[in-house]
C-alpha cells in the first residue's frame, strides 16, 4: 500500500517545554507545530514563502493521545495538507516520539487553517497559482 505524501520536520524538544508532570507541555505543543511546519511553508525558495509576507492562523485544533516526552526528543512531525481553498488551507499532523514507527500511534494529532492575508489592506487575499500548486502536491488523497 503506497502511504500519502508527508512533509516530516525533526523538532527538538527543549527542557523548558516540560511541564511539571514531565511531559511535553499542551502550550508548548503549539509552538512545536509552528517550529515544524515553517521550515517546510516559509522557508527561501518555496513557491509559499510568499505567505510569510501575510497569512494568519484562522483555526486550531490539537488532540493528545499519548505523553511525549524530554527523552523523545527530536519528535517527528508529519505534516500534510487536508484541504485547499482559495484564500485558505488546511495543515494536518501527526507527531511520534523519536524513532517510533510511521505507521504506529501518533502522541499528537493536530490541524492547522491557516488563510492568506495582505498585510498593506488587512484583508484576505488569493492564494497564487504557484502556492496553490506547491500546497495541493501535499494532499492528502
Amino acid at each position: 500500500m503506497l502511504l500519502p505524501k508527508r512533509f516530516h520536520a525533526r523538532v527538538e524538544v527543549r527542557w523548558s517545554d516540560m511541564d511539571v508532570f514531565q511531559h511535553v507541555n499542551h502550550a508548548r505543543m503549539v509552538t512545536l507545530l509552528e517550529e515544524a511546519r515553517i521550515p517546510w511553508l516559509f522557508e527561501d525558495g518555496r513557491p509559499t514563502e510568499s505567505l510569510r509576507a501575510g497569512c494568519v492562523l484562522a483555526d486550531l485544533r490539537v488532540r493528545y493521545r499519548g505523553q511525549l516526552r524530554h527523552e523523545d526528543t527530536p519528535l517527528d512531525i508529519a505534516m500534510w495538507i487536508e484541504q485547499l481553498r482559495a484564500v485558505d488551507f488546511t495543515v494536518g499532523y501527526e507527531v511520534r516520539a523519536n524513532g517510533a514507527a510511521p505507521d504506529s500511534a501518533p502522541a499528537v494529532v493536530a490541524s492547522t487553517q491557516i488563510a492568506a492575508f495582505d498585510i498593506e489592506t488587512q484583508r484576505l487575499r488569493r492564494l497564487t497559482d504557484g502556492e496553490r500548486d506547491y500546497l495541493s502536491e501535499w494532499m492528502d488523497r
